[in-house]
């Protein structure tokens, strides 16, 4: 007998205290995770990506020290179906909340709350705007402070529970409209600004972008103190950074829309020592494979519900593909939509259900610089080929762009003959994720909110949800994924 216990049981309570020490060792040694979510931010926008203005010098080093991704494409480019498709890991009209302002339904999977409940501490602090049913996933949730919602992150990083390895869900307000100008990041010159094609290139739009890429250093500025903090602690070797948007730029012919100005997504993912530098243009859909990624990485168990791909491979090996194919929707955004896009290599392909409606946002508004500069040259009778797009009625059914020879997708070439084969393909690749995902053109859709001017409509009311007629809340298929 050892100090009052029988020698019979002392070999059973070494057993047991081995296993114990093994738990918290492997407790201890699990990665931890901070997601940056950063609110209508284009990847063309940061100098990492190639932005001769862009002041991002944080992030730059983040890519340069990490895995920058060139192909990362969102699942919608709308703020809450963007979000709730994130945290579930499904497409949104899987997700029963595909169109803005909608909560995600209970019951859905949520991937925070799978680490959460496997020993993580899980927290949330900035933008929210999923409802509160995704509230169960974080044992904390806070609104943030000051003008991006990142004031308070470091100070969490500090204060977290030390015996658990953690998660946090850091989602600022930049660089969502309106525009809050302080000293936390760079002032920009109007006159430095690289105007995009789409856009009149006049004072008004300048100011608008130079503002526009305050708000993105912002983000940038948040990343370095984060780093900092993870650094002081000792910990960023054991944490994986992720910088994301949920949506592109809030300029017209970007956020919403399903060119790359608002689907593709910058992503990087940094963790010294973990994970080698590197740059991958292996094809990504960040909403739906990131939740997969993060289980993996934690050693936690995915729920099959979850419609996306590990992304491991190609952080072992940035020239690896997990995807041939990443498919993207375009609902109801203020004003109707339905609109499907695949893409596939350097193709970049979009059905539109209504070519009848004018492709509007919020963001292409007379209210705002930009918007109001394309209304005015509208009215005016001055505005070229390029900038007529958000105007355009009937819009065409089907678009087809090469992304490597025309990067801001401005030359539609669907109905050129020497392109029938990759139209038939991409056309054959859509129908069947429509069929396998359960996805449906409402017969009773949502209707617009208000008039391109900001004046609201009386008869607005919710409709029917794309997906809701074929009940996609409960398919769980992915679709096509790889190439056959």
């Amino acid at each position: 007998m050892i100090s009052g216990i029988p020698s019979r049981l002392f070999p059973a309570l070494l057993l047991a205290l081995g296993l114990a020490l093994a738990a918290a060792h492997s407790a201890e040694t699990r990665p931890n995770f901070i997601l940056f979510i950063t609110d209508d931010i284009s990847a063309e926008d940061l100098g990492c990506y190639g932005d001769p203005v862009a002041k991002t010098p944080h992030l730059d080093r983040m890519a340069a020290e990490g895995l920058r991704f060139d192909r990362a494409i969102l699942t919608i480019s709308s703020c809450s179906p963007s979000r709730c498709s994130l945290i579930t890991g499904r497409y949104p009209h899987n997700t029963g909340a595909p169109e803005l302002h909608t909560d995600l339904p209970e019951g859905q999977p949520l991937f925070p709350k799978m680490l959460k409940d496997a020993g993580y501490y899980t927290a949330l602090s900035g933008k929210h705007h999923m409802g509160k049913n995704a509230d169960p996933a974080f044992d904390k949730i806070s609104k943030g402070k000051g003008p991006g919602k990142e004031g308070d992150w470091v100070e969490m990083l500090r204060e977290r529970p030390k015996d658990r390895p953690f998660f946090f869900w850091f989602a600022s307000t930049d660089a969502h409209r309106d525009w809050q100008i302080n000293d936390e990041a760079p002032v920009y010159d109007p006159d430095e600004i690289v105007v995009p094609p789409y856009l009149v290139d006049d004072e008004q739009t300048r100011q608008d972008l130079a503002d526009y890429y305050h708000e993105v250093s912002r983000t940038d500025t948040y990343a370095g103190k984060l780093r900092e903090e993870l650094e002081r602690q000792g910990i960023a070797g054991d944490t994986y950074v992720i910088y994301m948007a949920d949506n592109g730029r809030p300029f017209p012919r970007a956020k919403v829309r399903l060119y790359e100005s608002g689907i593709r997504s910058p992503l990087i993912i940094t963790c010294p020592g973990r994970l080698e530098p590197g740059v991958s243009d292996s094809l990504v859909s960040v909403n739906i494979d990131l939740g997969p990624t993060i289980l993996e990485l934690a050693s936690v168990e995915s729920d099959p519900r979850m419609q996306g791909v590990s992304l491991v491979p190609i952080l072992d090996d940035p020239g690896a593909t997990v995807r041939d194919y990443a498919l993207a929707e375009h609902n109801w955004h203020v004003h109707q939509a339905h609109e499907r896009m695949v893409r596939y290599g350097d193709w970049l392909y979009i059905r539109n259900a209504w070519p009848e409606l004018q492709s509007m946002s919020v963001e292409q508004s007379p209210k705002f610089p930009a918007g109001k500069a394309l209304w005015d040259a509208h009215a005016a009778g001055t505005l070229n080929e390029h900038q007529r797009d958000i105007f355009l009625l009937p819009r065409p059914e089907e678009e087809l762009y090469h992304v490597g020879d025309d990067p801001d997708q401005l030359s539609n070439v669907a109905m050129l003959s020497e392109n029938r084969e990759i139209l038939d393909k991409l056309r054959a690749v859509l129908d069947r994720w429509i069929e396998e995902t359960g996805d449906t053109i409402p017969e009773n859709p949502t209707n617009d909110r208000e008039d391109p001017f900001g004046k609201k409509y009386p008869d607005h009311q919710r409709g029917t949800f794309p997906g809701e007629e074929r009940g996609a809340t409960k398919i769980n298929a992915k679709g096509p994924v790889r190439d056959e």
